[in-house]
């Protein structure tokens, strides 16, 4: 089976158009009662969402959806997405379901799904849920209904939860950290478990409207957060994204550091105590080439995989590995986590700053990246670039050049229209020739 409405990460589009409308969220609904009904004799959702407006009209018709089917529904309210993951565990729900759009605009929005163990689910049940969205469901009888009620001490849990995650016997007594939170789902909960482990706190990104969500704040707009440490001469800043699954850190001076950093971090840390599993850091093909050749120095391995957290995490498990990630900030501990969760992994750096008394731009320079860069081309619905012989002779060209010296990585986005041209080496001007030559073959053909 194949999946047409699911991308790399669950449903995902602009709100009240196809695929994000109340209907199809109520589709979606039933199929997945349907789905996971079958597996439970006392079927239980638990549904968090992030801070868009469009939240309240997709949990409504979520919820009509599976109570239908019989499920009964937690309703969470806001929370971050790692907190979905841990509570559909922690709460023996049989299904999780995640509103939100991660780092995307407030017009965005999407849809989630995690199993009973807390991970997403699988491209398999993602492409059979989807194949139910056509069939004739069988509604529950009017005495089987599902209930819905709201989980007032869900996002306690997982703020209590994220503090055991960091070591016992350490504080953040004397760090001054800028906490920034896109005007997203973590408003309130990272501030206040930074604050609780004995940080000074100095939040940036907590005041969400329905619409300010990601808007010149968070991960992928870090100026704000960088501007606040400096400002207030911070020892560090943290940025997460809308559904603080990903995060970014800052120095002292505001300097960015983004996953490929934390993650070099945080293996060379555990290799040296004797817990990174497997000897392997699982990250993405997206994570630049220093990433891998500081840890073969090491004796580590870099294990790639394509775009997308989930398949980090599905690589992880296959091959028993537990530290892995992307480039834009998830990290995926699972000895914490079933998925990328931006606090936690805040809280690790955090961590090895209080034990080594070390500042924030010493630990986020582990090694010397290689020069990438990344354009992004947006083409015309129905159109396959990538199909182009002008294309696929402008990719071939631009390897050739390449060999010896750097690499080349095209690739469909999963949940926009556009194709991402990425190239890293050493020669910055041969680094431009090259992506430019295939950007404007793919600009030509689509």
């Amino acid at each position: 089976m194949t999946r047409k409405l699911f991308g790399t990460d669950g449903v995902r589009g602009t709100a009240n158009t196809a695929p994000m409308t109340a209907e199809i969220a109520l589709r979606l609904g039933l199929a997945a009662g349907k789905y996971f009904q079958r597996k439970s004799v006392l079927p239980r959702v638990v549904i968090g969402k992030d801070t868009r407006l469009s939240g309240y009209m997709l949990e409504n018709a979520l919820t009509a959806g599976l109570t239908s089917m019989g499920m009964n529904v937690l309703l969470l309210g806001p929370v971050p997405t790692p907190a979905v993951g841990y509570l559909t565990r922690s709460m023996r729900a049989d299904l999780g379901v995640m509103i939100s759009a991660s780092h995307n605009p407030h017009q965005d929005n999407g849809i989630k799904f995690f199993g009973p163990d807390g991970f997403k689910l699988s491209d398999a049940a993602e492409a059979e849920i989807e194949e139910l969205l056509g069939a004739d469901i069988p509604l529950a009888d009017a005495a089987d209904i599902g209930r819905a009620r709201r989980i007032e001490d869900g996002r306690g849990r997982y703020q209590e939860y994220a503090k055991t995650t960091f070591p016992q016997g350490l504080r953040l007594d004397g760090l001054k950290v800028v906490i920034d939170c896109a005007n997203g789902a973590a408003y309130r909960a990272a501030p206040e478990v930074l604050w609780e482990l004995g940080a000074d706190v100095i939040p940036v990104g907590t005041s969400p409207n329905g619409k300010n969500i990601n808007l010149r704040c968070g991960s992928t707009n870090p100026d704000a957060a960088a501007e606040a440490v400096v400002a207030h001469g911070a020892d560090v800043g943290i940025s997460l994204d809308g559904d603080a699954d990903r995060m970014m850190i800052l120095d002292q001076n505001g300097r960015v550091a983004d996953g490929d950093q934390i993650m070099a971090l945080l293996a060379a840390r555990w290799a040296d105590e004797g817990r990174l599993a497997g000897g392997a850091l699982v990250a993405t093909v997206m994570s630049n080439l220093g990433l891998e050749r500081f840890l073969e120095g090491r004796g580590l391995r870099l294990e790639r995989t394509p775009v997308g957290d989930r398949y980090v995490v599905e690589r992880m498990r296959a091959g028993g590995f537990n530290l892995g990630g992307e480039q834009s900030g998830h990290i995926v501990m699972t000895d914490y986590t079933t998925t990328g969760d931006g606090l936690v992994a805040g809280l690790q750096f955090l961590a090895e700053m209080a034990r080594s008394g070390r500042a924030a731009s010493d630990l986020t320079q582990s090694f010397e990246t290689v020069p990438q860069m990344l354009k992004n081309v947006r083409y015309r619905a129905g159109q396959e670039p990538l199909s182009d012989t002008r294309v696929q002779a402008a990719i071939a060209g631009a390897e050739a050049k390449l060999v010896g010296s750097g690499r080349l990585l095209i690739r469909k986005s999963g949940t926009e229209p556009l194709i991402r041209v990425m190239a890293e080496s050493e020669d910055p001007a041969l680094l431009a020739q090259v992506v430019d030559d295939v950007v404007a073959a793919v600009e030509a053909a689509g």
